[in-house]
């Protein structure tokens, strides 16, 4: 078969049913064969950083391996953002590139670039095929890579004058012989976990402190069990929302410089941390992290090896699938003869309770006639009933739907939390639903950040995925404007939108989607229950209170200890 055959055999093997991207002169024969193939959905989006954003909506929300393409040169380079963003939050995915042909290479042809070298840094590995006869074997390799161990996203840069080559299709093994790649698939190693469990009997103030890992692994069922049966209170990161019920009494919230106060005061005064499928990241411990959780034993699991003690040193490191540790930790703890002390525990858990009653999160609700923000979140959660797939852009918006919207499963909260990238929301809700065609997606973004990449609700109609886009709108990039205020004696220095800014829902309009501007609070319940409820696409635009913002805070460059709970102009 030619070598575009054997490209989509291959996907098809691995279950890959959707691909998002542009064309362009060396994608063409890619493109040409997807025209006659009825197993792989092709989508055409209106950007490649659309494209690599759908792509990671899609396997974040499923599981599962997603592709994304962009022809040689601009195209390809276009999917470097999500690509990183990929990378950071470890996101299972095929960024499938088109270059020139193999005689060119490095020739300085019209858009040639070496996309292997520029994304080097940001994938778990790459390879640029100029025979076509390696082309099954390196696909075969890259799923296997991206899915595997601590998933990540893989790419492979095609010459155009290979995709017609004859070639055999692979046949095995399955999966590929990879020398020098060994992904840690292990429960841990039994003297660690026996270390853990009596670490955990003895603790009398512990913490579950859990990530992303939680979800990639799908250990959500085993972190309820041991949390459950060690009496563990759980803090989910911005990452792992949802790994852990938020309705469960064990739960804490989410931890960090946004996060719930309790969270912080709980590391400070614990004795124990097990911090399963996290990168002990910065926005959680601060930039001082010896301040962080100074008195108190670390227990670190995770898949990647390098995480353990790569930021905080840890006491006890178990490297290996956050499902698999986890299901031997309570095996373990289960069978010592030494367990917890309850009364310890119950004791523990009422002071938590105690913070999480003193110092809820804040609401912006004191102008009258001005809709607070986090009112907004409330209200999207008491309509959706807490079961829609909710992603989000990066600002303030995402730190109210994270603080507001809790989540009782896994793979229904989708945002970007190690990039951070501006302009995720829209195409990863499209991305998310093209997985689940029969669910509720809502898209909860930020006037600056929509803006980004506005030009995918053209894709969204154009396929009528039925996302719902709820605008919180303050006319400014207002995390930004918050840390100018705080720390930068009011000198905004362009973060107003000012007079410039369009008429969203006109816009929406102009794309053949339905649009409402909301800006009275006696207004927002219905017009939220009518966009939510609309078949097929739709955007609200609600003007929410341009002061508002989030808190609690963590300064950033201070210590845990610097933490302002709530505003301090209130």
């Amino acid at each position: 078969m030619r070598g575009v055959d054997a490209t989509l055999e291959v996907l098809k093997r691995n279950g890959v049913d959707a691909i998002f991207g542009i064309p362009g002169g060396p994608l063409i024969p890619l493109f040409d064969a997807l025209f006659d193939d009825s197993d792989i959905r092709l989508f055409l989006t209106r950007h490649e950083q659309g494209a690599g954003h759908m792509a990671e909506g899609y396997a974040k929300s499923s599981g599962r391996l997603a592709v994304c393409t962009g022809t040689s040169g601009p195209g390809a380079t276009n999917l470097v953002t999500p690509i990183a963003d990929a990378y950071m939050d470890s996101v299972p995915m095929l960024a499938l590139t088109g270059q020139v042909g193999s005689a060119r290479v490095g020739t300085d042809a019209f858009q040639e670039a070496d996309i292997v070298g520029i994304t080097l840094p940001i994938v778990k590995h790459s390879w640029l095929v100029k025979d076509a006869h390696e082309l099954p074997t390196v696909l075969e390799e890259a799923i296997y890579v991206a899915t595997t161990g601590r998933p990540g996203p893989v790419l492979v840069d095609v010459c155009v004058d290979q995709w017609a080559v004859e070639v055999e299709d692979y046949t095995g093994p399955f999966p590929p012989e990879m020398p020098g790649y060994a992904p840690p698939s292990s429960s841990g190693h039994p003297r660690q976990l026996q270390a853990a469990a009596r670490a955990i009997a003895e603790s009398k103030r512990p913490v579950f402190y859990v990530g992303g890992g939680i979800i990639a692994s799908g250990a959500s069922d085993e972190l309820l069990r041991m949390a459950e049966v060690a009496q563990i209170p759980v803090a989910t990161t911005l990452m792992g929302l949802g790994g852990f019920p938020a309705s469960h009494p064990l739960c804490i919230g989410m931890p960090g410089m946004h996060g719930i106060a309790a969270g912080t005061f709980a590391f400070q005064e614990s004795d124990l941390v097990v911090a399963v499928g996290v990168r002990f990241d910065e926005r959680v411990l601060s930039t001082v992290m010896n301040e962080w959780a100074p008195n108190a034993k670390i227990i670190h699991i995770d898949v990647d090896p390098a995480e353990i003690g790569k930021n905080r040193a840890a006491h006890i490191g178990i490297a290996g699938e956050a499902k698999a540790v986890l299901h031997a930790l309570a095996d373990t703890y289960v069978a010592q003869e030494a367990r917890h002390d309850d009364a310890s525990r119950s004791q523990w858990m009422s002071r938590i309770d105690g913070w999480l009653a003193e110092f809820p999160y804040q609401v912006d609700d004191d102008e009258p006639g001005v809709i607070a923000p986090q009112n907004v979140i409330k209200s999207v959660y008491d309509i959706t009933g807490g079961d829609a797939i909710v992603t989000t852009e990066v600002g303030q918006h995402q730190m109210w739907a994270a603080q507001f919207y809790p989540f009782e499963k896994p793979r229904r909260w989708i945002t970007s939390g190690g990039l951070g990238t501006m302009g995720f929301g829209l195409p990863a809700a499209l991305g998310a639903q093209v997985a689940f065609p029969d669910e509720l997606v809502v898209d909860i973004a930020g006037d600056g950040s929509f803006e980004m990449t506005l030009q995918e609700l053209s894709t969204a109609q154009t396929y009528g995925l039925p996302v719902k886009i709820v605008i919180l709108n303050n006319g400014f990039l207002g995390m930004v404007r918050q840390w100018q205020e705080l720390f930068w004696d009011k000198r905004y220095s362009n973060t107003s939108f000012g007079e410039f800014q369009p008429d969203f829902a006109a816009l929406a309009g102009a794309y053949g989607i339905p649009g409402t501007r909301v800006e009275d609070p006696d207004d927002l319940e219905d017009a939220l229950r009518e966009t939510l409820s609309t078949d097929g696409p739709a955007l609200i635009d609600i003007q929410v209170n341009r002061d508002a913002k989030v808190f609690p805070m963590v300064p950033q460059g201070k210590g845990p200890d610097a933490m302002l709970v709530k505003d301090p102009s209130k």
